[in-house]
């Protein structure tokens, strides 16, 4: 009897405002030294100041952790975050940079990235969406999820700031609700081309 066709995921889309910068090292600092995806975050940040954001995220992790520049291909076991004042997109196995009006009050914006990644990638794409506050981000989970792919969202119960993955609870059917972490061993065992696990009552 045939096996059943798995199904490659090797892109992961990432959000997070409020509290992200804790969330995001926790999340990085779980996934091996060479994941088998590449990885691409956005992470609500001020346009005006400058900081050494991907420094901070890949301080204590086995990872370098870069932003992209505009027409960069993506390349699979690496780890990228949005660059200040920029919405981050793919097309075309390379990233996009514009600044474009802002969404949800701000630039980088979650939903850019999530629907540009449901559009390019199918259902070989992940998007997660951990803490902070407002809606941004449901609308490009729903698109990912539209798109075959699968999503997740942190528990809000123990998010820092619980609004964004409730937001994306109340008004999407998201595929897993996890604590922080038991999302990178998710990953793997989805980018492995595993079941989905059993979804989470929430």
């Amino acid at each position: 009897m045939p096996h059943p066709q798995r199904t490659r995921r090797d892109f992961v889309v990432v959000g997070a405002s409020a509290g992200g910068v804790a969330a995001l090292r926790g999340l990085f600092s779980a996934l091996p030294a060479d994941p088998p995806f590449a990885l691409a975050a956005v992470l609500h940040r001020s346009p005006y100041v400058g900081s050494e954001l991907p420094e901070v995220l890949g301080l204590r992790t086995p990872h370098r952790v870069s932003e992209p520049v505009n027409g960069q291909l993506i390349e699979g076991g690496h780890i990228y975050i949005a660059p200040r004042d920029r919405h981050l997109r793919v097309g075309r196995r390379m990233f996009l940079l514009d600044r474009g009006p802002r969404e949800h009050h701000t630039r980088p914006a979650i939903d850019p990235l999530f629907r540009s990644a449901a559009v390019e990638y199918g259902s070989r794409v992940i998007g997660v969406l951990l803490t902070g506050g407002g809606d941004d981000g449901t609308a490009g989970l729903t698109a990912i999820g539209h798109a075959g792919g699968i999503s997740i969202v942190q528990d809000p119960e123990e998010a820092s700031h619980r609004w964004m993955p409730l937001s994306a609870l109340r008004k999407d059917h998201v595929a897993l609700v996890l604590p922080l972490a038991e999302i990178a061993p998710t990953l793997l065992t989805l980018a492995a081309g595993e079941a989905l696990p059993q979804p989470t009552a929430w």
